[in-house]
């Protein structure tokens, strides 16, 4: 597969010179502002988040390769990002509709990708919630919406992050009947999202097992899902159906669990193409940020959140480049 060259451009961008793509993540909006305020205990307004976003963005994108960030409250942290990071901008309203079944996604109103590039996005990123085991009409509408914005960043010339994040409605997610079901949705997300109908340059995708219920790892939390073999299995499965370069999302976990997933995808020897990683870096600042304020809050992401971001990056040195999947020449990269 070959890369059209503004997309090309944009993902030279947000990647290292090797072809892996160590990003950070701070496009969270309704739960980082519900956070924010519980733990300072009243509202949160627009001042502080972009306070909040502009600090996280000064300080972590030296040891990151692209910082990704909303338009409502990111853009005037995209100014302070550091030379070396790109921009991702994302596109989507936060949460989804609970109106109806299927939580079905929506854009943003004032906003379209023509817009997101002139307002200096290298890259357009959406997030989608989805499972295979949704109604045929619900998924029938997420896969033209997916093909819409897929033709959208065709036309604009400009590279198409796809996230999709499993759920099962009516479900923990965060529990032992989930974690069985996780692989099998992770799977088949990437199976269909590979195919070239959708447009989708790079799949931002979870890793297809729950951590916390892995046999025989540090994060295991004593219920078992899956072995830690099962668990090597279940890695390659869902990594042999893509087509396109992935990046694992740290979806929420600490810092410490994220790191050992790594360590697990790296002793497994997939192919992933690096991370786009948020709240496994800065979460642990909210309250801090909240309680004692903007100097505080810098001075710990200068300490436990550089701490976490190299964290990361350390496992990211087994990670595999995008290069040869586009049939780009890593000599050519640079010019």
């Amino acid at each position: 597969m070959k890369l059209t060259p503004g997309k090309l451009a944009g993902l030279k961008k947000v990647s290292n010179e090797r072809g892996v793509i160590a990003a950070a993540a701070m496009d969270q909006r309704g739960s980082l502002q519900k956070s924010l305020a519980k733990e300072k205990g009243g509202n949160i307004g627009d001042a502080e988040m972009e306070e909040f976003k502009s600090l996280v963005t000064e300080v972590l994108t030296p040891h990151a390769t692209a910082i990704l960030l909303d338009p409502e409250w990111g853009l005037p942290a995209s100014k302070r990002r550091a030379k070396n990071a790109g921009l991702l901008l994302a596109y989507e309203k936060t949460g989804y509709d609970k109106t109806g079944p299927g939580r079905l996604p929506d854009l943003l109103n004032h906003w379209s990708v023509q817009r997101l590039k002139e307002a200096g996005a290298d890259c357009i990123k959406i997030l989608l919630y989805y499972t295979p085991f949704d109604p045929k009409d619900v998924n029938d509408q997420k896969h033209a919406w997916v093909e819409r914005l897929g033709d959208e960043c065709r036309g604009n010339d400009i590279p198409f992050f796809l996230e999709f994040v499993g759920y099962d409605e009516g479900a923990d997610e965060k529990g032992l009947d989930y974690a069985k079901k996780k692989p099998e949705i992770v799977t088949e997300s990437m199976r269909e999202f590979s195919k070239n109908k959708y447009g989708v340059d790079v799949l931002k995708v979870e890793v297809p097992v729950n951590m916390k219920f892995v046999e025989g790892v540090k994060s295991y939390g004593g219920q078992k899902a899956y072995s830690k073999k099962e668990a090597i299995d279940l890695f390659h499965k869902a990594a042999n159906v893509a087509t396109k370069p992935f990046i694992y999302l740290s979806a929420g976990v600490s810092n410490a669990e994220f790191a050992e997933t790594l360590e697990l995808a790296v002793e497994t020897g997939v192919k992933f193409n690096g991370v786009l990683c948020g709240r496994a870096t800065w979460k642990d600042g909210i309250a801090i940020y909240a309680k004692q304020g903007a100097g505080a809050f810098r001075k710990w992401l200068e300490t436990e959140g550089v701490k976490n971001i190299d964290n990361v990056n350390d496992k990211l040195k087994a990670a595999s480049s995008w290069h040869s999947i586009y049939e780009t020449e890593p000599a050519l990269v640079g010019v």
